[in-house]
C-alpha cells in the first residue's frame, strides 16, 4: 500500500492515526493482560486459606510478575515471527513482481513482433 498512511516496505508512518490507534490498542490489551494475571494470581492463592495476608500479596505479586514476564516474551517471540514473515512476503512479491513484468514485457514484445511479422508479410 501507498497510502498517507502506509509505506511499500514498512509500516504506519510515525505520528499518524493508525500508529496512535496501534499505540491505545496495545495499552489496553496490556492493562486486560495485567488485569488477567492478577485475577488468576487471586483465584490461585484463594484455595491456600492457611496463608497470613501478606504471603498471600507477595505470592500475588510474584505470580503476576511471572504470569507478565511470559506474556512479554510470548509477544516478542510473536512481534519477531511477524518481522521474520513480513521481510520474507516482501521477497517473495519482489520476485514475483519481476517474473510478472517479465512475462509481460515477453507476451507484448512476442505480439509485437508477431504483428510486425504479419504486415511485413503481406
Amino acid at each position: 500500500m501507498t497510502d498517507a498512511g502506509h509505506r511499500v516496505g514498512g509500516g504506519p508512518r510515525r505520528g499518524t492515526g493508525q500508529d496512535l490507534g496501534n499505540q491505545v490498542e496495545g495499552y489496553l490489551l496490556w492493562r486486560a493482560r495485567i488485569a488477567e494475571a492478577e485475577q488468576r494470581a487471586r483465584e490461585f492463592t484463594r484455595r491456600m486459606d492457611w496463608l497470613t495476608t501478606s504471603q498471600r500479596d507477595e505470592i500475588e505479586r510474584h505470580y503476576v510478575d511471572d504470569s507478565l514476564r511470559r506474556a512479554r516474551q510470548d509477544l516478542e517471540r510473536v512481534a519477531a515471527r511477524a518481522v521474520s514473515l513480513r521481510g520474507e512476503y516482501e521477497r517473495r512479491y519482489r520476485v514475483l513482481r519481476a517474473r510478472c513484468a517479465g512475462w509481460t514485457l515477453a507476451v507484448c514484445g512476442g505480439a509485437a513482433f508477431l504483428a510486425a511479422a504479419v504486415s511485413l508479410g503481406r
